[in-house]
């Protein structure tokens, strides 16, 4: 098989698992009890949420771990609720390309009273900081924008979006599930109060992320009851081995990053240049980010061919690539990322995501493109025919 989808998610690193197999073996000690047994797996948990909090550039008394990203950005909305009423900041801002659990999140919100405002992207997907601005009010009370898109991986300026939240007194959220691994990631450079991660989109394990708060004492918990879990934010028994593979993850990515960048980054390359010279230049099209740009997922659109029935093609040939977010892969309906870039109906379902992890090769990828390439071809001649 080969995994072109990584993305969605990443495939478990040898030594994460390693890291991870004493507490789910011999270590399998409660780590909010008391006696030794568990004390040992309360320091394992500490000493990942060092390692977590050393990768994002925060102090680990910030990092407050949930079961993903998607649980982390709800935390962010479902937890300032409370305090963004009682100072009266109810305008929430939120581009119209985040993932489909920061859209969710602040939908339901808009049943209590709040007022959510959607930013447009420029034609490339980018969420211009000129637009948050130009759209904050004197009742917005939280900004939230995504690092780098997970359909397009398109790259946002949140630096630039962290500092005019800053300079205007507005909380702001980053959704970093996706930059993680190929992009730097610095709570202090980005400026954030919220910022969202997850362990299996860097060779982690399922089941595991985290949200660095700022200040956690504007937050209620998503999840009640444990006081002493999670500082009181995110009840429940901690999963202790994801959480130190977790912890693993992200030491190795931090030691790596530069070096997984470039591999991803030429990887990319080589499949759709090698695509374009079976296909040509002319057949097809990257929505969003340019090519030469750093990242692991590229968003191509070929035209003449539905991108459903090439992806089936692709999977019976043990080619796995997607149409869009792992979220949303059994709707009907097309990509709202690639919708509200401007693409009409038509070329969002002739648009795949292809993305690329430190673990491919660069056999995997000539020969994935070469397959792809093929069932294309076959899928255009036949519309022709019609």
């Amino acid at each position: 098989m080969i995994y072109l989808d990584n993305a969605a998610t990443t495939q478990l690193d040898p030594r994460v698992l390693e890291s991870m197999m004493p507490y789910l073996t011999t270590q399998y000690g409660n780590a909010g009890t008391l006696y030794r047994f568990g004390r040992a797996a309360n320091e394992a948990i500490q000493e990942a949420r060092a390692r977590v909090a050393r990768f994002i550039g925060a102090d680990p008394d910030s990092i407050i771990f949930t079961s993903g990203g998607s649980e982390a950005n709800n935390l962010v909305f479902h937890g300032v609720r409370d305090y963004l009423k009682r100072i009266g900041r109810t305008h929430i801002l939120v581009s119209t390309v985040e993932h489909d659990s920061v859209l969710r999140a602040a939908e339901c919100l808009m049943k209590d009273g709040f007022d959510v405002e959607y930013i447009p992207v420029l034609g490339n997907g980018t969420v211009p900081s000129a637009a948050v601005e130009r759209a904050l009010r004197a009742d917005t009370g939280l900004v939230s924008v995504m690092y780098v898109n997970n359909e397009t991986g398109v790259e946002n300026p949140v630096g630039d979006i962290g500092s005019i939240c800053l300079k205007h007194g507005v909380l702001f959220h980053a959704d970093c599930v996706q930059a993680a691994g190929c992009h730097p990631i610095d709570t202090t450079s980005i400026g954030c109060d919220f910022l969202s991660i997850s362990a299996h989109k860097i060779h982690g394990p399922k089941g595991t992320g985290a949200l660095y708060a700022k200040d956690s004492s504007i937050l209620s918990p998503l999840i009640c009851g444990g006081h002493d879990q999670e500082f009181g934010l995110r009840g429940g028994t901690e999963n202790v081995a994801g959480i130190v593979g977790f912890g693993r993850a992200c030491e190795i990515a931090s030691a790596q990053q530069n070096e997984d960048r470039t591999t991803v980054s030429m990887l990319k390359q080589r499949f759709v240049t090698e695509l374009q010279s079976h296909l040509g230049g002319d057949t097809i099209h990257i929505n969003g980010t340019s090519l030469l740009a750093p990242g692991k997922t590229v968003n191509l659109r070929i035209d003449g061919v539905d991108n459903e029935t090439l992806i089936l093609m692709l999977d019976n040939a043990d080619v796995c690539i997607a149409a869009g977010s792992a979220c949303q892969s059994h709707e009907s309906k097309p990509s709202h990322v690639l919708t509200a870039m401007g693409l009409t109906t038509e070329e969002a379902r002739s648009s795949i995501r292809v993305s690329f992890s430190r673990m491919n090769t660069v056999d995997e990828v000539m020969d994935a493109a070469h397959t792809l390439a093929s069932f294309a071809d076959v899928l255009r001649s036949h519309r022709t025919e019609e």
